[in-house]
């Protein structure tokens, strides 16, 4: 059968409309063939459908209203599909419209995190004993006064450390090794050689496979069918904590293990440091000067938690908090479990028998693996 010359036409101008067009489209590679496109891409290169807005760029906005069960497109900044809680990018109301749950495995209650948080802390015994640390708190400050920089605080916070009793330990010294792979100027490119990423390794088998700490995290996540094998875990941890992204000038200058153990130095302020032991260290070298404190937690026993003022080779710290006290593996367990379980959200733990509440954050301006993301940052809330 023949086409008529002007059937022959109205088919070719369908097609033509169609390839400019993003309706069907959206999330797809980058095709030469067609002159507009319908991916992230061509925000940049500023070659969009001129419907790729309205039938694109709506379908990414924060919401899963009309999207349960959608295919993974890469084109939205937060997904509604079975796969999303896996991956933590679960648009907020996900549970809500889509009935399932936004962590990837089976849902974790307040109840479960608050019983398993007591767990790993019985189960830390690396961590520091009353004769292993001696602290000096000094001035307590309201968070009214914070924002002022002074240094109330004559003494340094940290009187004692048994550094030849705590520092020995497997997993403090593993640790000990990453803290001066890092650049704290945000917007240097970070660049690790293979003998700094096989510490980074050296240290994830110490606290995970080596600690019944770490092994009763990976316990629980397994049973809720997060992870199939301890390989899995360990190697999402490793993305999660040092996979690289960028906080200043298109670098790939930062990571959740930098921002968060080590501190940055980002528009002449700290931001990030939420880990005891590079305090203590730098604080030691001369390099920390250690202002006041506006929180000290209920506890009279290691772990405790205090709302830290300081200066760091001359840039200021508002509020830092941060565990005092906690073995490595401790901090690494707590911040990872709440990262997974409630991401980006106020976690809500017991830790001797007292509440305590995890902030985590999702770095969302990149990601690993297939839309997964990393850890941007976590620390004990202060009130």
């Amino acid at each position: 059968m023949k086409l008529s010359f002007l059937t022959t036409l109205c088919l070719s101008i369908s097609l033509a409309d169609a390839l400019d067009s993003c309706v069907g489209r959206c999330g797809y590679g980058t095709n030469p063939s067609h002159p507009c496109q319908c991916n992230a891409a061509c925000e940049r290169f500023r070659d969009c459908c001129s419907d790729y807005w309205s039938t694109c760029a709506a379908a990414s906005q924060d919401s899963c209203q009309g999207r349960c069960g959608e295919s993974y497109n890469s084109s939205n900044r937060c997904h509604c599909n079975t796969k999303c809680g896996q991956y933590s990018n679960c648009c907020k109301d996900y549970s809500t419209l889509c009935g399932g749950s936004s962590s990837g495995g089976a849902s974790i209650s307040d109840l479960e995190l608050q019983s398993l948080s007591e767990r790993l802390l019985s189960l830390d015994v690396n961590k520091a004993r009353p004769g292993d640390l001696t602290l000096n708190p000094q001035s307590l400050i309201p968070d009214s006064e914070t924002a002022s920089p002074r240094d109330r605080a004559p003494q340094p916070l940290f009187s004692f450390v048994n550094e030849g009793v705590l520092f020995s330990k497997p997993t403090f010294s593993s640790f000990l090794k990453l803290l001066d792979n890092y650049s704290r100027f945000t917007g240097s490119a970070e660049s690790f050689s293979s003998e700094q990423q096989g510490e980074q390794d050296s240290f994830l088998r110490a606290a995970v496979m080596g600690t019944a700490l770490g092994k009763e995290l990976y316990n629980f996540l397994f049973t809720k069918g997060y992870y199939s094998s301890e390989v899995e875990f360990i190697q999402d941890l490793k993305m999660m904590w040092f996979g690289l992204y960028s906080r200043g000038k298109g670098q790939l200058d930062s990571s959740g293990f930098e921002h968060i153990f080590l501190g940055e130095i980002k528009n002449s302020k700290v931001s990030g440091f939420h880990n005891w032991i590079q305090f203590y260290l730098l604080e030691k070298q001369g390099q920390l000067n250690y202002y006041s404190h506006s929180f000290d937690g209920p506890w009279t026993s290691y772990p405790d938690v205090l709302g830290l003022q300081f200066n760091w080779d001359g840039y200021y710290k508002q509020v830092g908090s941060a565990f005092i006290g906690s073995s490595p593996e401790f901090d690494l367990a707590v911040y990872s479990l709440c990262f997974i379980a409630r991401p980006g959200k106020a976690c809500q733990l017991r830790l001797g028998g007292k509440p305590i509440a995890i902030q985590t954050y999702t770095w969302t301006n990149s990601f690993y693996g297939n839309g997964k993301k990393f850890i941007a940052s976590a620390y004990p809330i202060s009130p």
